[in-house]
């Protein structure tokens, strides 16, 4: 018959090294009760007995407990010593002072540095000039870098600090964190390294292929529109010949616009869009915006409302050129994707005790999936009834508007019911601490 588990748990306990004293100190118990077992009444030796075994009881316990729970600690502190080591990513723990304590093999690949020489060392800034310890010394000093990028704010934990160096080639993001004792006073820090040179790589030539590609396209793009522009103006041609002209220029027309976003698209990743942010009435802003979309609604058959504050707004920080593809994205699509004699509404408030304007577009179009919702804002997706209801589309406008809102500082949120119509509401900042001081790559 096979042991139990709890037999066999009694077994392993005899065997543990740490109880090896019980079992000496309950041998010489029983000794001590042999040896007086002749000498002492029944009643003393039973009192003996039970004196004898209560404490071997009590030392036997506390010895267990204390074994087990040493023996508990020391797995655990195992486990997590293999997963230190095993980490793909760089870890430093130094204390106060900074000194060393603990470098994993990781670090040492990273480095070039053997963990017995830096266990124990005690950085100082005068240690990025000793030969094989600058590099790890700007890590620990981030200020001593060639280039830093804070990516969180002062006294916020984990500190988030991209470094980028040239000799050698390499971008580095840390996270450091506090160690701190019983009370909760810092005692050490904990920095974690991650290695980004080949992912920003990629990233880098997958851009700078979508931008040469683009910049080529986009010169024969312009004068076959020119070409074709010049041919739509021509009395000279027939109805047949001025509808094939038309036609490939509405379609030039869209290619030239796709080429345009996937140079957008590369540049709001590489973080180089460039945005200029001023103080602008939104009323203003969106009146503008409502006039050039106002004939194609027409066109289409869409009444356009524009629902105004009754109260004053304050001005909103926004670049204006950025945040009008944001907006013609969103009120094109308000038109294209509508139903026959439909309406947008677009309607501004200021956000109740809060430092932000609400802009929301309101259509009675075709309406988004429920399930295509959470895909909406992401390069290339069209959901299936939108590309029924209108094959052409890139799929990037709603990806760009949504970056352009973030990098203002605001947020972009849709809700759609199908045959009812869409709502896209995003809110812009009016307090200018609230825009981002950096724009954002897409590794961030």
């Amino acid at each position: 018959m096979d042991k139990t588990p709890a037999l066999a748990s009694i077994k392993d306990v005899f065997k543990w090294r740490e109880m090896r004293l019980v079992w000496v100190l309950l041998g010489l118990l029983v000794v001590v009760f042999v040896v007086e077992y002749n000498y002492l009444t029944t009643i003393a030796l039973v009192i003996q007995a039970v004196a004898l075994t209560a404490i071997g009881l009590v030392v036997f316990f506390s010895v267990f407990q204390a074994a087990k729970t040493d023996r508990s600690t020391s797995i655990e502190r195992n486990e997590l010593q293999s997963i230190l080591f095993g980490l793909e990513d760089a870890l430093i723990v130094y204390d106060r002072n900074f000194n060393v304590l603990f470098f994993n093999p990781a670090a040492e690949k990273l480095f070039l540095i053997n963990v017995k020489a830096i266990i124990g060392h005690q950085f100082q800034p005068q240690d990025v000039e000793k030969a094989g310890y600058r590099l790890l010394t700007q890590v620990i000093f981030p200020s001593l870098a060639p280039s830093v990028v804070n990516r969180s704010g002062s006294g916020e934990y984990p500190q988030v600090v991209d470094l980028s160096f040239t000799d050698p080639p390499l971008e580095l993001r840390t996270f450091t964190s506090p160690v701190n004792d019983e009370k909760g006073e810092p005692i050490g820090f904990m920095k974690i390294i991650r290695n980004r040179t080949r992912e920003l790589s990629l990233i880098k030539s997958k851009n700078e292929f979508l931008t040469v590609a683009s910049h080529q396209l986009r010169t024969p793009l312009t004068e076959i529109n020119w070409a074709l522009e010049s041919l739509n103006g021509d009395t000279t041609i027939n109805e047949n010949s001025k509808s094939i002209v038309e036609h490939a220029l509405a379609a030039s027309k869209e290619l030239l616009k796709i080429v345009e976003d996937l140079l957008n698209v590369a540049k709001i990743e590489e973080g180089r869009f460039g945005y200029n942010f001023e103080q602008e009435d939104i009323l203003t802003f969106l009146n503008g915006l409502l006039a050039q979309i106002v004939p194609l609604a027409r066109r289409q058959g869409i009444k356009m409302y524009f629902d105004r504050p009754k109260d004053a707004l304050p001005p909103a920080i926004i670049d204006p050129q950025k945040l009008s593809l944001a907006v013609n994205n969103l009120l094109v699509n308000s038109v294209r994707y509508n139903v026959d004699n439909g309406e947008v509404v677009v309607k501004v408030e200021k956000q109740k005790d809060k430092p932000f304007i609400e802009v929301s577009i309101k259509d009675t179009g075709i309406g988004v999936p429920k399930d295509a919702i959470q895909n909406l804002f992401k390069k290339f997706f069209r959901s299936d009834n939108a590309l029924k209801a209108n094959t052409e589309g890139s799929g990037l406008g709603l990806y760009i508007a949504k970056n352009i809102i973030q990098a203002h500082g605001g947020e972009i949120k849709v809700d759609s019911e199908i045959g009812r119509g869409t709502v896209f509401s995003f809110t812009l900042p009016t307090d200018p601490a609230l825009v981002p001081k950096h724009e954002a790559s897409l590794e961030e």
